[in-house]
């Protein structure tokens, strides 16, 4: 077993007998564990005495400046950038990078994770795979299709209790980036998603 590779990539790295770098996406709804598992994945690597470097957009302020923090208040430290430009050389010559909020990055993130990657790293993503329409949101879905690993997360609808892959905005704003948590969105199923009026 080799340290800190996720299940069904651990015989991958044995077979080739050296490691290599790849990039895993954690993507889902509001309020279904994406950002909670991410700092799950990274505090095994830091347990394994890897070489850790965290990322989150400048733009996301809303629990903390320096660390990226869950919607059930776990933590780890992190620094900021404004964007993906600036990620490279940020990370050093770390072995894990995790990058949070991904959706609020440029497109240009899925560029900068196939250079870590090719570098060597482990790369660890979490963001939104949908914007308040239910509409794919980039640069999640590109990322997808580069990914080595992916997991979906499902929230719980807070209307029936079903599970939730649909973030619903209750705040009158269009605006396709709103930073919010409870105060402006719902995690919901496809059966109680209501799709906004663009009319």
């Amino acid at each position: 077993m080799v340290r800190g590779v996720p299940l069904g990539l651990q015989e991958v790295v044995a077979a080739r007998g050296k490691s290599c770098g790849w990039i895993e996406v954690i993507c889902g709804s509001m309020f279904s564990g994406k950002t909670e598992e991410l700092i799950r994945r990274l505090r095994r690597a830091q347990i394994a005495k890897q070489n850790v470097e965290i990322i989150k957009p400048a733009i996301d302020v809303r629990y903390s400046n320096d660390h990226i923090v869950s919607h059930n208040q776990q933590k780890i430290p992190s620094i900021s950038a404004k964007d993906s430009s600036e990620i490279i050389d940020m990370v050093g010559d770390c072995e894990v990078v995790g990058i949070d909020e991904a959706q609020f990055f440029d497109n240009g993130l899925v560029d900068v994770c196939k250079k870590l990657a090719q570098m060597g790293k482990r790369v660890i993503v979490a963001g939104l795979d949908k914007d308040y329409r239910g509409v794919p949101f980039e640069p999640i879905p590109q990322l997808l299709c580069e990914a080595e690993y992916i997991c979906k997360t499902v929230a719980i609808c807070m209307e029936c209790g079903n599970p939730a892959n649909f973030t619903q905005r209750i705040s009158a704003s269009k605006e396709r980036v709103l930073l919010g948590a409870t105060d402006s969105y719902e995690a919901r199923c496809r059966a109680c998603f209501e799709p906004p009026d663009e009319k």
